[in-house]
């Protein structure tokens, strides 16, 4: 009874209005690689799916969208149920039947070639990872340049894959095909869509 009031508690206010809110946000962010877009908190997902994280899951996924789930949100029934209500979306066996993936410990989870990378013919198909992120600015600083970049972005999240910008370099050469990232931290959001190219800034 418990897990059944979770699961409809917590969706968007006004969800026509909302979900805008949050898609202009993630267009954005798309747009403007690196760049920090500030989202009110208009989700109240159960832990440990964060505010931001299920906004956009709420914005994004329907029924048609698979989603995967990383081991700490799999586990928990409440999630499930709350996601299940709101979206409709079915949750994916593996991440490369995925079309979302939520991953709330992102240090640990699966390669990035281990998602659904899309075709040649059929690039979309592919994976967006929506990463939970503590914040986007104390952990350690990543380069970044591309389409839609002036000339370089700076951003920090913290929780970060150990090897990411080697996989993402990776990520990279597979172009057309290969994953999206949505950062999501508490109260904003940050993309790295497939293009934007990453290097590290350490010494």
């Amino acid at each position: 009874m418990h897990i059944a009031t979770q699961s409809i508690d917590g969706g968007f206010a006004d969800p026509v209005f909302n979900a805008q809110t949050v898609f202009r946000a993630i267009m954005d962010a798309m747009a403007r690689p690196g760049s920090v877009q500030a989202l009110p908190q208009l989700a109240h997902p159960t832990a440990p799916l964060t505010s931001t994280a299920g906004a956009a899951a709420l914005a994004l996924c329907d029924n048609d969208t698979p989603v995967w789930l990383d081991p700490p949100l799999q586990t928990e029934a409440s999630v499930k149920a709350w996601l299940g209500f709101h979206t409709g979306a079915p949750l994916a066996n593996t991440p490369a039947d995925a079309h979302f993936a939520l991953i709330a410990n992102p240090a640990e989870m699966v390669a990035l070639d281990g998602f659904s990378q899309g075709t040649q013919e059929y690039p979309d198909r592919s994976t967006t990872l929506i990463l939970l992120v503590g914040d986007l600015t104390s952990g350690p600083s990543l380069l970044l340049t591309g389409p839609g970049i002036e000339k370089a972005a700076m951003i920090a999240p913290t929780g970060m894959p150990r090897h990411f910008v080697e996989q993402w370099k990776q990520n990279n050469q597979r172009f057309p095909r290969g994953v999206d990232i949505i950062l999501a931290a508490p109260g904003s959001l940050a993309c790295l869509p497939r293009t934007t190219r990453i290097k590290t800034m350490e010494a």
